[in-house]
């Protein structure tokens, strides 16, 4: 059998199982499998489903907001120059489109300016000060999805006479820089109550109280909440956590492009995956229109990807979406190169017994039947690719993952910076531990920021090794229990609901993601027939008593070598499965599918 964990003990269950259904009728009448996910969830009021906008926490409980308002006010009326600095992510992305589009519709003089990830790094650094200001001559800076250790950076646009606020989402545990604004639910002493928003959600938040004071005052404003488009793509692509909250600006963002209330820069880039709007799901911000626009930070310049979400024009759109998406398939194979190189480094480290380091290009092995963490690096290797391999490898190994790249392909001498990007598994919080590195050890990190799951830092290449030591020491303190992988379930799914309108159901409840994690259940088959598709899938046909009919289930890249399709004896053979459900379409038929997560024989 596998070796599942409860989303919610049937204890506890059976305890919220008469509120439950009490406080969600009819909604969780409609099954006790939709009560016992839902109280998995920790739902056991309506008002926590609720999707209206008018459901948003206030805006008042984010400290700063109501300073950088005024300062933002201030500089439209009296026609001051705004420079929006970004980051090259979507999130950046998504943020620095919204607030030019905002700004503008508001008669502001705006223009944006985005780092090159290969030349200038990331946030506001006194170089991109310098940029800014010799090309755009600003009186006012706004960083989006930065800022929030920009402390030299805001310094140098203070030396220039410039008003800065900040907008921002990523932890800080330091004070804050000397900005004249600082909005950010993360910073010390904020009492909103969501830390999850990310920064284009921070951005609406400053932008729509700009809104409403501004038509208060009956002055040129704009209703903020016909851009969430832009907000429901950004908060997913940067895997923000959907508590409520998100989920409600996600929900809106969803709608409005599905009736093609959007930009025509999404439109465009959905045209170039052959989706349709109207069949725009929440998981297609962060698998289809995401890495489209990050394509454009990772590969080229992110200035491609904003002029897209910025653009009005259908064929100057189209032609931007193409591009990103030519981005998007060179990014792939860059990644996947990366992806075998990795696989090759490890293979190797593995089969290391000694207690010396075989690789001074990859991470030290001294014993690597109890190693915590992946570590890796190549001289060759390109840092706009390395989160997403971090993130391959920490899925595939269930371990925290640092890959490191030339922050320079033309200086990858001793001394020059290397650039990693961190992933991390649950229960380890990936820049709390960086940063415990660099407090014992402060001459082996140049810089570092992030999140619980993501993080960014620059080393010099000479420090790889040692630092690959400190953050495995630092990760051997922890209890081993958190290395062990968590198979989460929501218990058996019942015999009622294996069914396409449960399905359904199911889908249009709420916005599923992270921190919401869609339903997953698991229970105990009898295979009725099986085929091997393209040799790395498998599907099955499966009969579960009660159930009228055969189950279909398809397990995509199956794991053939703990799964041998040959002990299968049809009609007798069970199986314990770990599965979604899915509403196949196929020759305008519709049918469940299972999408099996993991198998076992019993």
């Amino acid at each position: 059998m596998l070796k599942l964990t409860p989303r919610i003990d049937n204890d506890k269950f059976l305890q919220q199982l008469s509120t439950t259904l009490y406080q969600l009728a009819p909604l969780a009448k409609q099954s006790t499998t939709l009560a016992r996910v839902l109280a998995g969830r920790g739902v056991i009021a309506p008002t926590e489903l609720d999707m209206d906008l008018g459901a948003l926490l206030p805006a008042n409980q984010l400290l700063g907001i109501d300073r950088a308002v005024a300062l933002l006010d201030f500089a439209i009326d009296n026609q001051q120059k705004i420079l929006i600095i970004g980051d090259f992510d979507c999130d950046g992305a998504t943020s620095t489109a919204l607030m030019v589009r905002v700004l503008q519709a508001m008669e502001a003089k705006v223009d944006f300016l985005v780092p090159d990830r290969f030349k200038y790094g990331y946030g506001l650094t006194p170089k991109i000060v310098d940029l800014g200001v010799a090309s755009y001559q600003p009186d006012l800076i706004v960083t989006v999805d930065n800022g929030i250790s920009s402390h030299a950076g805001v310094e140098r646009a203070k030396q220039h006479g410039l008003t800065v606020i900040i907008t921002d989402h990523h932890l800080t545990t330091k004070a804050i820089p000397n900005a004249d604004a600082v909005v950010n639910p993360n910073q010390p002493g904020c009492g909103f109550a969501s830390k999850s928003l990310v920064g284009v959600g921070v951005a609406f938040y400053v932008l729509g109280s700009l809104a409403k004071i501004r038509r208060q005052q009956q002055k040129t404003s704009v209703q903020v909440s016909k851009y969430l488009d832009l907000v429901a793509l950004g908060t997913i692509a940067d895997v923000g956590f959907l508590d409520q909250n998100n989920r409600i600006l996600v929900h809106h963002g969803l709608i409005a492009i599905r009736k093609k209330r959007c930009c025509v820069g999404i439109l465009a880039l959905l045209e170039q995956a052959s989706r349709q709007p109207c069949e725009m799901t929440a998981q297609d911000f962060g698998f289809i229109l995401g890495p489209r626009i990050n394509a454009a930070g990772r590969m080229d310049n992110m200035r491609v990807g904003i002029e897209c979400l910025l653009s009005d024009d259908w064929q100057q759109a189209n032609e931007l979406a193409v591009k990103l998406n030519k981005l998007n398939l060179e990014r792939r194979q860059v990644e996947q190169n990366i992806q075998e190189q990795a696989g090759v480094i490890l293979q190797n480290q593995s089969l290391t017994t000694d207690n010396k380091t075989t690789d001074s290009k990859t991470a030290d092995s001294k014993n690597p039947t109890t190693k915590r963490s992946i570590i890796l690096y190549q001289d060759d290797w390109h840092q706009g690719v390395i989160g997403i391999v971090a993130g391959r490898l920490k899925e595939s190994h269930h371990l925290p993952a640092i890959v490191f790249a030339p922050a320079s392909l033309d200086a990858v001498g001793e001394n020059d910076l290397i650039k990693g990007s961190a992933r991390s598994i649950a229960g380890i919080h990936i820049r709390d531990a960086i940063e415990s590195v660099a407090e014992t050890y402060p001459e082996l990190i140049t810089h570092f920021g992030g999140h619980a799951m993501a993080a960014g830092l620059s080393i010099e290449k000479r420090h790889f090794g040692a630092f690959c030591d400190a953050f495995e020491a630092v990760l051997s303190e922890l209890d081993p229990g958190v290395f062990e992988e968590s198979l989460l379930t929501d218990g058996n799914l019942l015999p009622e609901d294996f069914n396409t309108q449960f399905v359904d159901f199911i889908n249009n409840l709420t916005i599923w993601g992270h921190g919401f994690m869609p339903p997953i259940f698991d229970n105990v088959f009898i295979i009725q027939d099986f085929r091997i598709l393209k040799e790395k899938h498998l599907k099955l046909w499966l009969s579960l008593t009660d159930v009228v009919f055969n189950i279909e289930a398809i397990w995509f890249n199956a794991d053939f070598a703990q799964f041998n399709p040959h002990d299968i004896k049809v009609g007798i053979s069970q199986v314990h499965l770990l599965f979604s459900l899915n509403n196949n379409e196929f020759n305008k038929q519709i049918k469940l599918q299972l999408l099996i997560k993991k198998a076992v024989l019993v």
